[in-house]
Formats: C-alpha cells, sequence, structure tokens
C-alpha cells in the first residue's frame, strides 16, 4: 500500500502530464466529459459538468478534471477573497474573478508546478492582476489565518490523504462567518473493491473517495456549522463493468438501491464565534451561585 507521500507524488506526476498534455485523457483519467480510460476505451462514465455559458468560462483552462460547478453554489459577492483549492490550469479560480469582480481577490492553491505554470500563463494571457497561483499542500496550506471569504474546490479533496488535516486547513484560512462551496467524490453503501478499482480507472477522481456520512462528518469535526449538501448526483458506472463482479440480478439490486459512486456539492459556514458546549443546568442552585456569578 502506498504511503501518503508516494501518493501525492502520483497526484503531481498525473497532473502534471495532464498540464502539459492539455486534456485529461492525454495522460490517465480526469473526472471531465471525456473520462473514459481503462481497459475498455469504449465505456466511459458520464462526469460532465457543463460549463458551457457560465460567466468566466475558460476554454483553454478546463482539462476536464471536474465533477461538479462549486463556484455556481459558491455565493461568492463582489469584493470577495476567494481561494480555489486544487486550482489546476485555473477554470474555476477564472469563473470565480468573474463573481469577486475587479474588487476581489481569487487565489488558486495547487501542489503541481506543471499546473501553477499553465494557471498563471493563463491569468497572464487574460491580463488579469487580482487573481494569484500559489504552489502549495491542502494539507499544509501557505496561507495565512481568516485569508479567505469564500473557499472553493473541485474534484480535489477525495485525492488528499489525510482529509481531517485538510478540512481543518480549510477552517483555518476562512474569515468568521466564511463558507466553502466544495464539489467531490463520495461513495454511498458497500460496493465491491473491484468495482471501486475499475472505476478508478475510467474515472481517476474516484481515487480516494470515501463514505458520504464519513465525508460530512469529518467537515462536522473540523468546526464548520450549517453544512447543507447543495447537489449530488449519481456516476452512473456501465453494466460492462459492474457485470465483471456482480451477476445480472446483483447488478438489478445494485440499481435500485441507494448506493454507489456520487457527485456531490457541500456547503458549510465558519462560525463568527467558537462554538462552546454549554454545562449541563445545575440542579441545585446552591451550587453554582454566588457573589460572584447570581446577580
Amino acid at each position: 500500500m502506498e504511503t501518503a507521500e508516494q501518493l501525492k507524488e502520483i497526484v503531481r506526476q498525473t497532473y502534471g502530464a495532464i498540464a502539459e498534455g492539455g486534456q485529461s485523457e492525454a495522460a490517465g483519467c480526469g473526472c471531465g466529459p471525456t473520462s473514459c480510460c481503462g481497459p475498455s476505451n469504449d465505456v466511459p462514465i458520464n462526469m460532465a459538468v457543463g460549463y458551457d455559458g457560465l460567466n468566466g468560462y475558460v476554454a483553454e483552462a478546463d482539462l476536464g478534471l471536474g465533477c461538479g460547478l462549486p463556484t455556481q453554489f459558491a455565493q461568492i459577492k463582489p469584493g470577495d477573497v476567494v481561494v480555489d483549492l486544487g486550482s489546476g490550469a485555473g477554470n474555476d479560480g477564472f469563473v470565480a474573478r468573474a463573481e469577486t469582480g475587479e474588487t476581489g481577490r481569487v487565489i488558486g492553491l495547487d501542489m503541481t508546478p506543471a499546473m501553477i505554470d499553465r494557471a498563471r500563463r493563463n491569468a497572464k494571457t487574460l491580463g488579469y492582476t487580482n487573481v494569484d497561483f500559489v504552489y502549495g499542500d491542502i494539507e499544509e496550506m501557505p496561507l495565512p489565518d481568516n485569508l479567505a471569504d469564500v473557499v472553493v474546490s473541485n474534484c480535489v479533496m477525495n485525492l488528499v490523504p489525510d482529509k481531517q488535516k485538510a478540512f481543518s486547513e480549510t477552517f483555518r484560512i476562512l474569515k468568521p462567518g466564511g463558507h466553502f462551496s466544495i464539489s467531490d467524490i463520495v461513495l454511498k453503501g458497500d460496493l465491491p473493491a473491484g468495482v471501486i478499482k475499475d472505476a478508478e480507472l475510467y474515472a481517476g477522481c474516484v481515487s480516494g473517495a470515501i463514505q458520504k456520512d464519513t465525508y460530512l462528518q469529518i467537515v462536522q469535526e473540523a468546526g464548520f456549522t450549517g453544512i447543507i449538501l447543495q447537489k449530488e448526483r449519481e456516476i452512473v458506472l456501465p453494466d460492462e463493468l459492474l457485470q465483471n463482479y456482480l451477476t445480472a440480478d446483483e447488478i438489478a439490486d445494485y440499481r435500485q438501491q441507494d448506493k454507489g459512486i456520487y457527485s456531490v456539492t457541500v456547503y458549510a459556514e465558519k462560525p463568527t464565534a467558537p462554538v462552546v458546549e454549554l454545562a449541563p443546568a445545575a440542579t441545585n442552585a446552591a451550587s453554582c451561585c454566588g457573589p460572584d456569578c447570581c446577580n
């Protein structure tokens, strides 16, 4: 089994090759509309997210690696500071810039040098002076506390080995009262290991996905409140893949049950003040009252 650092290096190499090749299928499997990698390229998994027509969309910066539209749900306002985690070639950052405007600021964070280089070239070509791209690890962000009004991320957190640290860091860089909108891949129910492995071959963004309930619990334990599931969509696995591991009856049962691989967009807020758990009310008034506490 690979270590956390080995997994990160695999991601760097894979996405670095994508950045240099220009399309997700050029160097592995992405999460975009052309994801059809694996031993049988005629069985694609539809991961299309439909950026066309969205303000700020830049086709040259869209490498087909997303699984949602977090910026569409992020409630970005003019003047906001927005941080895009796993910013890739910059597309979600450019969409965020269309919302925050000239008075705002967008910071993209990515741990793949080739992606940072490509995103910076795209920003320069577009003439954007308030969009920056920073090299760094989501588990240890080189960003100050209480920086962002909004954090967005598109199909990246599932690739992070230590999701607890990633969401803790997200909490740290958000201003009190700030929020995130993150699109990601999660699992629902028990799936045969072989199904997950083959799904990773067809759509690389499935790698590292965890159970939906566990994912939401990690968000809550990081200190976030107001957690909302903004969108949920099943990633439909083709029968040609499932029949390698399931009988026809089991496939029919799988289709009818609420389990599988899902694209979700999750919203959550950083409280304006620390959440304090109140002690249980005392049963004896004399035990808590005195000259300094009862008036």
